[in-house]
């Protein structure tokens, strides 16, 4: 960023630092910020931005009212904390913003005392808030407020829900601040309460209807593509504007809704809030994406975060594939939950609008739901981030496995994403889905294989679920010989033809197997080379080739405990109990892994081209050595 003078913003340093500005000064301390978001993300080419214009005014109020880190705010969805962190001591670190070593994207502890909780999967704060109250009560701690920034589309997820009710019925003071900006990830796909109960009207709504019906002029309608459950969208948001009965019959007094642009209003209801000793929810509507005019243009996400789908991504190759399923399909519906955006569907969505399903932010509901649909004689493809996919797997186990339904779970950011650190990461599915009994997984190690795998998971996986697993990082080249080109039905594919060494590479680990591969051979050592394609069941040709061998190295970008390596590993043991291969199992550990670029973590695993040849050639100098 370009030098500038000195600015509000730089004399701040801490919350205490807001308590002398007048009412200009905040004004223009608003305006500061959102230039340095702005500012900040455009350069990175990376991180959150709508979400983080619109809660400028309300993160400045709720650091006059409140004393953190006395006082405990816990953010969800945590992308939403960047002006939490400028206005906590961590303006210097935003050059970093989401680099190995660099300022997180979310709340984390171990980088500031202001930040409780490490939350980037939504829909659970109200339950942190919940625990933390009991815990200040238990140990008598009443001079403490317990605050729960909720929003961006938090309250589609039901354990938000959950949290309220035992909130409510617990009677403890927390402070619930609903940031109500009429958006998920996406447009949400419920509005709050719609199924729960019917709003009133109250002299608050009346005092502030005017301005909130100026507020609400530019906020956009629900798209087509979203759940056809979502009624009429103009009287939905009037509805949305009326206080709701339903906070106050779980027990959660409730105050709203508010100018979320306003701070003085803002501040105003939060110290109506600290006064109450009960659970209390104050509403306040904002606007995502405020101040910024690309943001607030970008009718889809308010530019919710930088980038989109990319050409000749896995991500558009899914994308592609399901128009050309869509068309060939009348029974095919997909689902995704608050990332239509991000995984592809908008394009189907445009021309198959009564198919795609936005459930908003419930992964659990949305996989129950492909259960019941595929029961009702439908095709339904669940489209979700691999890491999000963790919150529903018990329902995958037994409301889709159990029950032998063919759902399809197309897993878009599936083994080491990068940028968004250990909560990101999907390095959890092969291992949790390898367990479901009658589970097919596919593991696309091309662009072109995308395509292939969806629609044999549509033809051949009838009796039960199939997951296509598939990295944010881009495919290899096309073109490439080896790399570029699609192998058969449940098949695996054997690239390579030799006796010392057999390498199998899962999905994208193909290619660094390849590269080791080239190096061995080089080296004067004859190396087999699988790309076993679908790794839930294992091909018995591929098993029977690779025990033929005295080692075998397994490659994958998952867990390693427990994971496809493992499963190699254990029929190998049963093919060769006696003489057979050695096996190598290269993958993740049991760790928490921080933000980093994913080839850069990778390598510091050990799996990239070198460590793959490092692991074949320790072994081929101890067998050399020992003859």
């Amino acid at each position: 960023m370009e030098d500038h003078a000195t600015t509000i913003l730089d004399t701040i340093s801490s919350p205490d630092d807001l308590a002398g500005l007048d009412e200009s000064q905040l004004t223009q301390l608003a305006t500061e910020i959102r230039e340095f978001v702005v500012d900040t993300v455009n350069a990175r080419g990376s991180g959150h931005l709508g979400s983080n214009l619109g809660v400028v005014e309300l993160t400045i109020a709720l650091h006059r009212v409140f004393h953190s880190p006395h006082d405990i705010i816990v953010w969800d969805t945590g992308h939403q904390a960047y002006v939490h962190k400028l206005l906590t001591g961590r303006q210097a670190d935003f050059d970093r913003l989401r680099e190995e070593g660099g300022l997180s994207g979310y709340p984390s502890r171990t980088e500031s005392d202001h930040d409780w909780v490490e939350n980037s999967h939504a829909s659970t704060a109200v339950s942190y808030a919940h625990g933390l109250s009991t815990a200040m009560h238990q140990r008598g701690e009443t001079d403490r407020e317990v605050v729960a920034v909720i929003g961006d589309g938090a309250l589609t997820g039901g354990m938000a829900y959950e949290g309220l009710n035992n909130l409510g019925h617990s009677g403890r003071k927390a402070i619930i601040v609903l940031n109500d900006n009429g958006r998920s990830y996406a447009p949400t796909a419920s509005r709050l309460g719609e199924s729960l109960s019917r709003f009133r009207a109250s002299s608050t709504y009346l005092r502030n209807r005017e301005r909130l019906e100026r507020l609400i002029q530019d906020v956009p309608l629900v798209g087509n593509y979203l759940e056809r459950g979502v009624g009429g969208a103009k009287a939905a948001l009037r509805e949305m504007f009326e206080p709701p009965v339903f906070f106050e019959q779980l027990g959660v007094h409730y105050l709203g809704p508010y100018d979320g642009h306003d701070v003085t209003a803002v501040e105003t209801a939060l110290r109506a809030a600290r006064d109450l000793d009960e659970p209390v929810v104050v509403h306040v509507l904002t606007r995502k994406g405020l101040g910024y005019g690309p943001a607030e243009a970008d009718q889809v996400k308010h530019m919710h975060d930088v980038g989109g789908v990319k050409d000749g991504s896995y991500t558009a190759a899914f994308s592609d594939a399901m128009m050309v399923e869509a068309a060939a399909r009348p029974e095919l519906v997909a689902i995704t939950a608050a990332m239509p955006d991000s995984t592809g569907l908008l394009p189907v969505a445009a021309r198959f609008p009564d198919r795609v399903l936005d459930v908003g932010i419930a992964e659990q509901h949305a996989v129950t739901s492909a259960a019941g649909m595929a029961m009702g004689g439908l095709r339904p493809v669940v489209a979700l981030y691999s890491t999000f996919l963790t919150r529903a797997i018990d329902q995958v186990n037994l409301d889709v496995g159990l029950h032998s339904q063919p759902v399809v779970f197309a897993l878009d950011r599936a083994g080491i994403t990068g940028d968004d650190g250990p909560s990101h990461h999907g390095v959890l599915d092969m291992v949790l889905l390898s367990k479901v009994p009658d589970m097919t997984i596919f593991a696309p190690s091309s662009h072109a294989e995308v395509a292939r795998m969806l629609h044999d998971a549509l033809d051949l996986c009838t009796d039960g679920p199939a997951a296509i697993r598939y990295p944010k990082t881009m495919p290899p080249d096309p073109a490439d010989p080896e790399l570029g080109v699609c192998g058969e039905g449940l098949a695996a594919r054997r690239l390579r033809a030799g006796s010392d060494v057999c390498l199998i590479g899962v999905g994208k680990m193909l290619a660094a197997a390849r590269d080791a591969a080239d190096r061995l051979a080089a080296e004067g050592h004859d190396v087999t080379l699988w790309d076993p394609r679908v790794v839930k069941p294992l091909d018995p040709e591929m098993l029977a080739d690779a025990a033929s061998h005295r080692l075998v190295i397994t490659v994958e970008d998952g867990l390693r405990d427990g994971g496809i390596g493992a499963a190699i590993a254990d029929s190998l043991s049963k093919l060769a109990p006696v003489d057979g291969p050695l096996v190598r199992v290269l993958g993740v550990p049991s760790v928490f892994l921080a933000q980093g670029k994913p080839d850069a973590i990778l390598s510091r695993l050990g799996l990239d081209a070198d460590g793959i040849a490092d692991e074949a050639l320790a072994w081929i100098r101890s067998a050399d050595r020992t003859v």
